[in-house]
């Protein structure tokens, strides 16, 4: 079995090629071809715990493992580690070793897009990003490669932060800048993408009535990115039903009517009247679709 490091797993996984393997992913979950079993937790020393995220297909089987100790920051480690194996379902022959903190931030990226498509969006040119860490670094590159963004304006706690990866947009080619204060920006943007981990809701209210809102980071019923009365403007698009009714702490606080909640498997896209809002908590057939791209890419 190969096993690819953080540079060789991003290689393995161009955002657009990415977009295209979840879009099919989709099309294999609704047609009842691939499943995943809940996530499991496992309590470990230190205050650490450990996350297993199975999934299967016709052909291929993934286990994502994560383990999460808070304590890591203060000696030099990462609070954050992971790895995704990829497996012959046939057979159990293990195929491929990936870099899991890699893997998760470029396909929870390539998810939001994917997902926003589903809901009949395009693309668009103008991007408020908030939110500065990994996740905003993977929708920034991840919205101006597929997207074709061009404009984009970066909000966070921390304005250093903020600036250090509109700097790094602007290597890329992008109009990039940080912003203190994100109202304006929000008024303007085709795109919010929210990737905090803030309890508070940290988007505009002031938004175009065509705007793309993406929420990514809020996933516990405590937890909201996104204000109610903006949930409640929105037709709502969430990558599963059962972890946003579980885990979407902008929908519960909103209390969302779910009945008009649309999974991406089976959505219906809508006109551009109306906000739309893409919200994801992660599964595990996600990482299932950007494993088999990686071993696909390897061949």
């Amino acid at each position: 079995m190969r096993t690819l490091n953080a540079a060789e797993t991003a290689a393995a996984l161009p955002y657009g090629a990415l977009v295209d393997a979840l879009l099919q992913m989709f099309e294999r979950e609704r047609r009842g071809e691939a499943h995943a079993a809940p996530r499991t937790c496992v309590p470990l020393a230190a205050g650490g715990v450990m996350l297993l995220m199975p999934a299967a297909d016709l052909c291929f089987a993934v286990l994502k493992t994560v383990t999460v100790h808070a304590g890591n920051a203060a000696q030099g480690l990462p609070v954050v580690q992971g790895d995704v194996t990829l497996m012959d379902a046939a057979n159990g022959n293990r195929l491929l070793g990936m870099d899991g903190n890699v893997l998760t931030a470029r396909r929870t990226a390539a998810l939001s897009l994917a997902g926003a498509m589903r809901a009949g969006r395009k693309g668009g040119a103008r991007m408020l990003l908030i939110g500065a860490g990994v996740q905003a670094h993977a929708h920034a590159e991840a919205f101006a490669e597929v997207w074709g963004v061009r404009h984009l304006q970066v909000h966070a706690r921390s304005q250093a932060h903020a600036e250090a990866l509109a700097q790094h947009m602007r290597a890329r080619g992008v109009d990039a800048s940080a912003v203190a204060d994100p109202t304006a920006a929000a008024a303007e943007a085709d795109v919010v993408v929210a990737t905090t981990n803030s309890c508070d809701p940290v988007v505009p209210p002031q938004l175009r009535p065509d705007a793309t809102v993406i929420a990514i980071g809020a996933y516990r019923a405590d937890m909201a990115e996104v204000p109610p009365e903006v949930v409640r403007r929105c037709a709502v698009f969430v990558d599963t039903l059962e972890g946003a009714r579980a885990e979407a702490g902008d929908l519960i606080q909103a209390d969302v009517e779910w009945s008009t909640v649309q999974a991406f498997a089976g959505a219906s896209p809508v006109a551009a009247d109306r906000p739309v809002l893409v919200k994801t908590v992660g599964h595990a057939l996600w990482d299932l679709a950007a494993a088999q791209l990686a071993y696909k890419n390897q061949q």
